[in-house]
C-alpha cells in the first residue's frame, strides 16, 4: 500500500510529539549530568585532600566514583527515552557476564588493585622492585601501577601479578646498610688495610655509630683477599655514601701502597718430546 504525503507528515508529527520531548529531556539530562559529574569529582578530590586521604588511594577512589556516576547517568538517559528498564537491566547483566568472561585478566588486575590499596605493601613515592623491574611509584590506578625508573622510563605494571608477587620496598625503613667489598692482594697487611678503612669510616659523618660498623675478611683465595666493610646510614644517603667510600678507599690504597690482586698464569713448555715443565709465571 502506497502512503500519501499527508499520511507521512502525520506519522512524522505523531513521532515528534511522542518522542521529541523525551529526546530533548534526555539530552538535557545528559548535559546537566556531565556537568554534575565533573563538579562532584572536583568536590570529592577537595574533600579527600582536606581529610588527608592517602595519596595512593585518591586516584583509585576517583576512578571508581567516575565510573559509577557515568553508569547511573546512562541509565537515567535510557529510562527517559522510554526504554523498559527490566529488559535493559537483563540485557546489561548478560552483557556484563560476557564482558567479565572476556576480561578475566582485567578483573584480576582490578582485584589486585583493591588488594594493594587495602594491604598497602607500597605507597606513591616509594621505591620498589618487583618482577625484575624497579622504580619509584608514581600512580596506583584501578588496573595498573605506574613506576618511574631512575633513568626516567615509565613502567606500567598490571596490578594482578603485582599483588601476588614478591615486592621489595626500599622506602619503608629509614636506615639502610651499605656493604663495600674490597679485593686486595694476599701480600698486603690485613691489619693495615683494616686501619685505613676504619679511618675512612670514622671521618664520614653520614655513617651511623649504631649499629656499629663492621670490617671483616669475607673471602680468602689463592691470590686475593676480600674485605667487607658494612656500615649503616640514612636511607637518602645510601648511594652517595656508597660511591664516595669506593672512591676514597681507592685513593687511600694508592697512597699507602696497598696492592691489588694480579692474576697469575703458569706457562708450560715442552721440547723434543720431553715432559712439560713450568717455564714462567705470568
Amino acid at each position: 500500500m502506497v502512503l500519501d504525503i499527508d499520511s507521512i507528515r502525520e506519522m512524522v508529527a505523531n513521532f515528534a510529539v511522542l518522542y521529541g520531548f523525551k529526546l530533548l529531556v534526555a539530552i538535557f539530562i545528559l548535559i546537566i549530568g556531565t556537568w554534575v559529574i565533573r563538579r562532584l569529582k572536583l568536590l570529592i578530590n577537595s574533600i579527600m585532600l582536606r581529610k588527608g586521604v592517602d595519596e595512593s588511594l585518591r586516584p583509585f577512589l576517583t576512578s571508581i566514583l567516575n565510573i559509577s556516576l557515568w553508569v547511573l547517568l546512562i541509565v537515567l538517559v535510557i529510562a527517559q527515552l522510554g526504554v523498559e528498564m527490566t529488559s535493559f537491566i537483563a540485557v546489561l547483566g548478560s552483557a556484563g557476564l560476557a564482558i567479565g568472561l572476556a576480561l578475566q585478566g582485567s578483573l584480576s588486575n582490578f582485584a589486585g588493585g583493591v588488594l594493594i590499596l587495602t594491604i598497602k605493601p607500597f605507597r606513591v613515592g616509594d621505591y620498589i622492585e618487583a618482577q625484575g623491574q624497579g622504580g619509584t611509584v608514581k600512580l596506583i590506578n584501578i588496573f595498573n601501577t605506574v613506576l618511574k625508573t631512575a633513568d626516567n622510563k615509565t613502567i606500567y605494571m598490571p596490578n594482578g601479578p603485582l599483588a601476588s608477587t614478591v615486592v621489595v620496598n626500599y622506602s619503608v625503613e629509614s636506615t639502610r646498610r651499605v656493604e663495600l667489598l674490597f679485593t686486595i692482594s694476599v701480600n698486603n697487611d690485613i691489619g693495615k688495610v683494616r686501619q685505613l678503612l676504619q679511618q675512612l669510616v670514622t671521618e664520614d659523618e653520614r655513617i651511623m655509630a649504631e649499629p656499629a660498623p663492621v670490617i671483616v675478611v669475607t673471602n680468602f683465595a689463592e691470590h686475593s683477599i676480600t674485605i667487607s666493610t658494612r656500615i649503616w646510614c640514612k636511607r637518602e644517603d645510601y648511594w652517595s655514601l656508597f660511591w664516595d667510600m669506593n672512591e676514597r678507599a681507592k685513593d687511600a690504597f694508592e697512597k699507602n701502597n696497598i696492592a691489588l690482586p694480579v692474576p697469575k698464569r703458569e706457562v708450560l713448555t715442552q721440547q723434543n718430546g720431553s715432559q712439560p715443565k713450568a717455564a714462567a709465571a705470568v
